[in-house]
């Protein structure tokens, strides 16, 4: 499992306004090239999102699937990318004075990544959600600050 932290200067309620619409996860969610579709009543539970993901001229088409969802507090989703298999995303945000402590946790659940899954895959998913994470605080303090 690939688990990181991002103390956020924004409120858990200005961040779950980012994360409540779907359409807006290909502006912080690494790798995401489009997203194609998102369920109207996203995030709640069995909402799906589909997106376009890949480096360079690769892409595939992935499906995320909410799993839990407690509003402003905790989203789950189950990534399903074939023939690679599905993942587990589970996002907690924390209040902490005023901002928002983040916690991500990745973890493979089928396919090729459960073999895989250890140290290197880890250690390269922590990186890859590090820098979502990154983008994530960038976009809610702009737009907490009012600059949006």
């Amino acid at each position: 499992m690939a688990r990181n932290r991002r103390l956020i200067l924004s409120t858990p309620s200005e961040v779950w306004d980012l994360l409540s619409d779907g359409h807006r996860y290909g502006e912080w969610v690494t790798g995401t090239r489009r997203v194609l579709a998102a369920d109207a009543h996203w995030p709640q539970a069995g909402a799906r999102l589909k997106v376009r993901v890949g480096a360079g001229p690769l892409t595939i088409d992935d499906t995320c699937v909410v799993r839990i969802c407690e509003p402003r507090h905790r989203l789950e989703l189950e990534a399903k990318a074939d023939p690679f298999g599905a993942a587990r995303i589970a996002m907690n945000l924390t209040p902490w004075g005023e901002n928002t402590l983040f916690t991500l946790d990745w973890h493979p659940l089928r396919g090729p990544g459960t073999r895989m899954h250890g140290l290197p895959v880890d250690y390269l998913m922590a990186i890859r959600n590090g820098m979502m994470l990154t983008k994530l605080a960038r976009i809610a303090l702009r737009e907490h600050s009012g600059d949006a």
